[in-house]
């Protein structure tokens, strides 16, 4: 909780960063060689995201089909414990409610306890690609929110096994999404705001935000939070665009808007270099208007590149 209290103390906007786990196959040498030109910027906090499996079918004889799961970037859990051993540097997995029941969940959460390892991002996650909408487990959490109940249940001692006595209370501190242009399910922004409510009165502690680039978007969604209650510390995410691909992808996968101001600037671009020189200009004026009104700190998704992060932290931090 150490971590929750420094947000809350303001002295000054603190610096983080998301990563991908590598590929399967891929050494956990790409992800130092990504941490490793952002610690001059003195992270609060790493994220490290998970990624749930898919599914392939297989022919077979006489025409049958075998499904079969993969898993393209496994070991969340693992890179947290050697981010932390390597670094010192409080390191945050993504635990989602896709994929597991409440007692695979517990289990991850007791493994991250004995390593250490005491802040989670609490999520729901996405619908894997054959479904059309999310579906949760046979006896898995169904939304974000009974994920961060089962959470603060451990927190106070309360396992699965109700024969377990004396057991020994979790400490994780317990962060939730929340998305400045809405979920791309909730029918409308205050349906959205009251889920995001739930969520921290079931016991979150802290908000990270999906990304956008349109700042009053941001400082409206924070004010429609306070108004609903919400005192927790919101801490904005920021994407710096980095490919001509990025300027429809990033509309269509995220459900959010790219300023007309930024399109413009992007659609003169004509390489890569270009759009990320763009990209970063446009994150270093968001990153110093929020810094301005004092976010608690400023949460940047490298997807596992750090050149242009680095870039934008040395003109802000």
């Amino acid at each position: 909780m150490d971590f929750v209290k420094k947000l809350k103390q303001g002295d000054k906007t603190l610096f983080s960063f998301e990563i991908l786990p590598p590929l399967k196959g891929k050494s956990i040498q790409s992800i130092y060689d990504g941490i490793d030109p952002l610690l001059e910027f003195d992270p609060a906090f790493v994220n490290v995201t998970y990624h749930r499996e898919e599914f392939i079918y297989k022919k077979r004889e006489k025409g049958f089909l075998e499904k079969i799961a993969i898993k393209k970037r496994p070991g969340t859990v693992g890179i947290c414990a050697a981010i932390k051993n390597k670094y010192n540097i409080e390191a945050v997995p993504h635990l989602i409610c896709g994929g597991f029941n409440k007692e695979e969940t517990e289990n991850a959460l007791i493994d991250l306890h004995f390593l250490g390892i005491n802040n989670v991002l609490a999520l729901r996650g996405d619908p894997i690609k054959t479904e059309p909408h999310f579906v949760p487990e046979d006896g898995g959490n169904r939304y974000a929110v009974d994920l961060v109940e089962q959470i603060v249940r451990l927190n106070n001692g309360i396992y699965m096994d109700p024969n377990i006595e004396n057991a020994t209370p979790t400490n994780f501190s317990i962060g939730v999404a929340g998305y400045p242009e809405k979920h791309f399910e909730a029918p409308n922004m205050d349906a959205d705001i009251k889920r995001l409510k739930q969520k921290i009165d079931a016991g979150a502690h802290y908000i990270v935000t999906q990304l956008f680039f349109d700042n009053k978007k941001f400082f409206e969604f924070c004010e429609r939070c306070r108004a609903e209650g919400i005192e927790a510390p919101i801490i904005p995410g920021i994407k710096p665009i980095e490919s001509l691909r990025h300027i429809t992808f990033l509309p269509k996968f995220f459900n959010i808007d790219l300023p007309v101001e930024l399109t413009n600037a992007l659609y003169q671009c004509k390489t890569n270099e270009d759009v990320r020189n763009v990209g970063a200009e446009w994150a270093i004026a968001q990153s110093k208007e929020l810094i301005e009104a004092g976010v608690p700190c400023i949460h940047y998704y490298t997807m596992g590149k750090s050149k242009t992060v680095s870039k934008i932290a040395k003109s802000t931090f």
